[in-house]
C-alpha cells in the first residue's frame, strides 16, 4: 500500500502569481525612518559625550583630558547599560545610530560576554569579552608601534 503522505500537493501557481503574492506580503521598506531614528539617538549620544566633556571642563581638566576622561565614562555607561538591557531597547529603537558612536564599540564588547556568564567569569565572561576586542586591540597596538616607528624616522 502506497503512503498517501508522500503525494505531490495539487496547488499551483504560476511564478506571476507567486511574484504578486510575495510582493503583497513583503513589508514596505522605511528608510526615512529609520535615517531620521540613527540620526537622533546618535546625535542624543554625542551630545550627551559632548555635555560629560564639558562637566570634565568646569572640574578643571583641559580640554585633551576632558575629552579622554569623557571616552572612558562613555564606555563604561554603554557596557553598564548593556548589562542592564537598556542598550539593546535603544538599538531597537535606532539602529545604527547606536552603534556608530564609541558606546557601540562597549555594547558590542560586552554584549557576547553577557549572553555567556553562566558559564563563569573567567571562560565565559572573560573569554567572550575579547572576541570582539581582541582583534581591535591587536590590530591597534601594531598599528600604533608602525605609526611609532614612522614617526621617529620622519622626525
Amino acid at each position: 500500500m502506497a503512503n498517501q503522505s508522500s503525494r505531490q500537493p495539487t496547488i499551483t501557481v504560476t511564478p506571476e502569481q507567486y511574484k504578486s503574492l510575495a510582493q503583497q506580503y513583503t513589508p514596505k521598506p522605511t528608510v526615512v525612518k529609520n535615517v531620521v531614528r540613527a540620526f537622533f539617538v546618535g546625535g542624543i549620544i554625542c551630545v550627551i559625550g559632548q555635555i560629560i566633556i564639558n562637566l570634565f571642563v568646569i572640574a578643571g581638566l583641559n580640554r585633551i583630558d576632558a575629552s579622554t576622561a569623557a571616552t572612558a565614562t562613555m564606555i563604561f555607561l554603554g557596557a553598564m547599560l548593556t548589562g542592564l538591557g537598556v542598550y539593546d531597547e535603544i538599538g531597537k529603537f535606532g539602529g545604527a545610530g547606536s552603534i556608530v558612536p564609541i558606546t557601540g564599540f562597549a555594547n558590542s564588547i560586552v554584549a557576547p560576554a553577557m549572553e555567556f556568564k553562566r558559564e563563569g567569569y573567567v571562560l565565559g565572561v572573560g573569554a567572550k569579552l575579547f572576541t570582539v576586542a581582541g582583534p581591535v586591540l591587536v590590530y591597534g597596538i601594531a598599528t600604533s608601534i608602525v605609526v611609532g616607528i614612522v614617526y621617529f624616522f620622519l622626525h
